[in-house]
């Protein structure tokens, strides 16, 4: 026997809730013939009568009782796959993974993720802590679903770029130090310092900006948590080099000094994403909330 279908199956339940093949017709918007039709065949496939033709009502027969019964649970059961789907796809539930560094976790991505939860509470955003060339890999493996990473990035097939932001780096400077109302290579070289580590695109900058000058300092230590990094700034442990994220740092906080850079320098981050006409509903929800943060 072939599988049941789910427009036969709706008819004969139309059927029993209006009493009268003419009725369902006009509530299925079906010609006659094919109501008809439709309740021929499952009595043909069943081997089984359905209903009680005649007189001014049809009534369904104690079998056709049982299949009227399991068929309203199967067409809910299908009309609620229909609508998770069309949920889905439309972009009002989901699951999102998103890779980004840790300056962006602490300062911008509460903002997005607070954003999103107001707009969008059905999509759940993953994040996952990373360094650009990582979220880079993951994102080509298929693995993560957006990234924001530090630029230039080498271009990668399948993977859209589209510049997010420009934050200008500055020098975090334990507050009781002597310091210059900006900082340059020379002064800063010759200090105690905290990168990130050699791994990443932020020590790289840093490190061509000396390099500009001549100089290629070390530092006293190595870590790639911004807040961490801060922290050993406050208490008098070094200077950092790090991007200006949230415009409350420009005042003297927890015992840092937060100065401009001379040269300038600047971190540009983008957004990366496979191709927009690929992508689902929930993914296209956070990349339209990330464009809210967008920054020149």
């Amino acid at each position: 026997m072939r599988e049941l279908n789910l427009d036969q199956l709706r008819t004969l339940v139309a059927i029993a809730d209006l009493g009268t093949f003419s009725a369902a017709a006009r509530a299925l918007h079906l010609a006659q013939p094919t109501v008809s039709l439709h309740i021929s065949e499952l009595e043909s496939r069943l081997a089984a009568s359905l209903v009680v033709r005649g007189g001014k009502s049809v009534q369904p027969t104690a079998a056709g009782a049982v299949l009227v019964e399991r068929a309203r649970r199967l067409l809910r059961d299908a009309d609620d796959a229909v609508d998770a789907v069309k949920r889905h796809v439309e972009g009002r539930v989901g699951r999102v993974r998103l890779g980004t560094s840790t300056g962006v976790v602490v300062h911008l991505l509460p903002r997005v993720l607070k954003a999103m939860e107001h707009a969008h509470p059905g999509i759940d955003v993953e994040v996952s802590i990373l360094g650009s060339a990582e979220t880079m890999e993951r994102l080509s493996q298929g693995t993560l679903d957006v990234g924001l990473v530090a630029t230039p990035q080498p271009s990668q097939r399948g993977l859209a770029m589209t510049h997010w932001r420009s934050d200008p780096m500055m020098a975090f400077v334990p507050q009781r130090w002597q310091a210059p109302k900006r900082i340059t290579p020379q002064w800063l070289a010759s200090r105690p310092l905290i990168f990130n580590d050699a791994t990443t695109h932020m020590y790289r900058l840093t490190m061509e900006w000396f390099a500009g000058a001549g100089f290629t300092p070390r530092a006293r230590i190595e870590l790639n948590f911004t807040e961490a990094m801060k922290s050993l700034v406050a208490a008098g442990y070094g200077a950092a080099v790090l991007p200006l994220e949230h415009n409350g740092e420009l005042a003297v906080q927890h015992g840092m000094q937060v100065l401009p850079l001379k040269p300038a320098l600047t971190r540009h981050t983008a957004v990366v994403h496979r191709p927009l006409a690929t992508v689902d509903g929930a993914t296209r929800k956070l990349l339209e909330t990330l464009v809210q943060f967008r920054q020149a």
